[in-house]
């Protein structure tokens, strides 16, 4: 009989303070094997502290969390060894070659000497490190240490891999590639929860999200309110002026028509609404060239959720 799916993460009520500062209050979620789930929040919110219980590196004051089937509190060494860790800033050993930081990361998994060496090769290849992997650490850049840490957090295959904010420091290739290798990890089954302020590029690799704010997960009734506002969508014409006019004609009001270049910017309402809007403008006869949501999902949710936090209290709009 195969063994069955590893359960992911899951966090339960968990909250976590530091003197009178609630860092934690009352967080909640779900990250699914073979998944990847963005963890979405301003500064300040949470994300980081929650990142590190996660990683069995601070208790919890309340609640409960599962990596791997696992609690961190009770079962640190079960979780340590099914799990992979990557901060947003990792220390390196300055004195060491990239090979050789990877290779005694592997005996600290307690693999032997050829296993080790096998798998830093593998991982030197896998995140592009090759051009520099017999020089010492203190010589990398921002984005080559970034690599390191990655290559490091994957020395032990781990079942679930936590990231924050992994992609500071790359260059575009480099991001590219980042991405490339967190879908791939996600579709042999890892369960992967990615912290990130680039939220266009979660946008690109997030099958799902959790949003916190102020130490609390947002629910999915507020979620789905904040989906549901108007985004701004870019439309490209040959003939602006015309473009202007027809969505005039189509019912959007001149003072929501801003103007962003060679491109007009409306509010639309829904995935519905844009469908009707873009029919009209074609009926009208207008050469649409690009017509797409100037905002992601993900930061369109985000800004709505913000928008939400700081309405005054009896608002309605």
């Amino acid at each position: 009989m195969s063994p069955s799916p590893s359960p992911g993460v899951v966090v339960d009520s968990v909250a976590r303070s530091f003197g009178s500062v609630h860092a934690v209050r009352d967080a909640s979620l779900e990250a699914p094997a073979g998944q990847v789930t963005a963890l979405i929040g301003p500064n300040g919110s949470g994300k980081t502290t929650l990142l590190l219980m996660l990683a069995s590196l601070l208790r919890p004051d309340a609640g409960t969390i599962s990596i791997a089937g696992f609690d961190p509190v009770t079962q640190t060494e079960e979780v340590r060894a099914r799990l992979g860790w990557m901060p947003d800033v990792l220390g390196s050993w300055n004195v060491l070659t990239v090979r050789s930081a990877l290779e005694t990361t592997g005996r600290l998994y307690r693999m032997t000497a050829a296993q080790s060496s096998r798998r830093a090769s593998e991982l030197i290849e896998l995140v592009g490190l090759g051009p520099i992997a017999d020089q010492p650490a203190r010589v990398l850049s921002r984005g080559q240490k970034q690599k390191l840490s990655l290559a490091r957090a994957l020395v032990h295959d781990p079942e679930v891999l936590l990231l924050d904010e992994p992609a500071s420091g790359l260059d575009p290739v480099a991001r590219n590639d980042l991405q490339l290798l967190i879908r791939d990890l996600a579709a042999r089954g890892t369960t992967v929860l990615i912290s990130s302020h680039v939220l266009a590029e979660l946008d690109e690799i997030a099958d799902r999200a959790v949003y916190l704010e102020a130490g609390v997960t947002a629910s999915a009734d507020r979620v789905a309110a904040a989906q549901g506002t108007e985004r701004p969508w870019r439309i490209r014409a040959r003939d602006l002026p015309g473009l202007g006019g027809a969505l005039v004609a189509a019912g959007v009001h001149p003072d929501d028509i801003r103007t962003d270049r060679d491109e007009l910017i409306v509010p639309v309402a829904g995935e519905d609404a844009a469908a009707e809007l873009l029919t009209r403008l074609v009926r009208a006869g207008v050469a649409i060239s690009t017509f797409a949501p100037a905002l992601g999902d993900l930061e369109h949710t985000f800004q709505g959720l913000a928008r939400d936090t700081h309405r005054p209290t009896g608002s309605t709009r």
